[in-house]
């Protein structure tokens, strides 16, 4: 019984020592996990911010495309309007199809901010389409759409912890807009 005793603590020592080792192991685990778990959808997330841009994109430059000629100095080539339906047609799919990923991936503001992006560009496909007629000043409906794709990015690169500044386009694409004016 004595040499019982006598080793008990060492006994205690490694009991301490195999349940801190499985605790720190776990603990160790679950937090490289996480980070993989983070990195993943992050990636993910990344992924449908970047297809719902092209697709909406897609679905801009063809409607730009179509409204050539309502905008004097127009840098857009001119498309004929049957093959603009077809192709608006294609990419109103795909931007569909992607929307989804997105409301499933992406954080409030940057789904509230493409929702915005969407609403401008559908205005101008709209006039594609020839559901309304041309606007006073074509300018202000174009600026909106890139004030919204600017803010979408904006929200994106937030949503994703990208640095490095500002890259908003609207105010050099305004500027550009202009000076193109007769």
């Amino acid at each position: 019984m004595g040499t019982l005793l006598t080793q008990l603590p060492a006994l205690l020592g490694v009991l301490v020592g195999t349940l801190g080792t499985i605790l720190a192991t776990s603990l160790a685990d679950r937090a490289r996990w996480r980070r993989s778990q983070s990195i993943r959808w992050d990636e993910r997330r990344l992924d449908a911010y970047v297809e719902y841009a092209h697709a909406i994109k897609e679905s801009h430059a063809v409607a730009l495309r179509m409204t050539a000629d309502h905008r004097p100095g127009a840098h857009s080539h001119p498309i004929d309007r049957e093959d603009g339906l077809a192709r608006l047609a294609e990419a109103d799919a795909r931007r569909t199809i992607v929307w989804e990923n997105l409301l499933l991936l992406g954080d409030e503001p940057t789904v509230a901010a493409a929702a915005v992006w969407r609403d401008a560009v559908w205005q101008v496909e709209r006039l594609a389409r020839g559901i309304v007629d041309p606007p006073p000043d074509i300018a202000v409906m174009l600026t909106r759409v890139n004030e919204a794709r600017d803010a979408y990015y904006r929200m994106a690169r937030r949503s994703l912890g990208v640095r490095g500044g500002s890259v908003e386009q609207s105010s050099a694409l305004q500027q550009r807009f202009s000076t193109d004016q007769p």
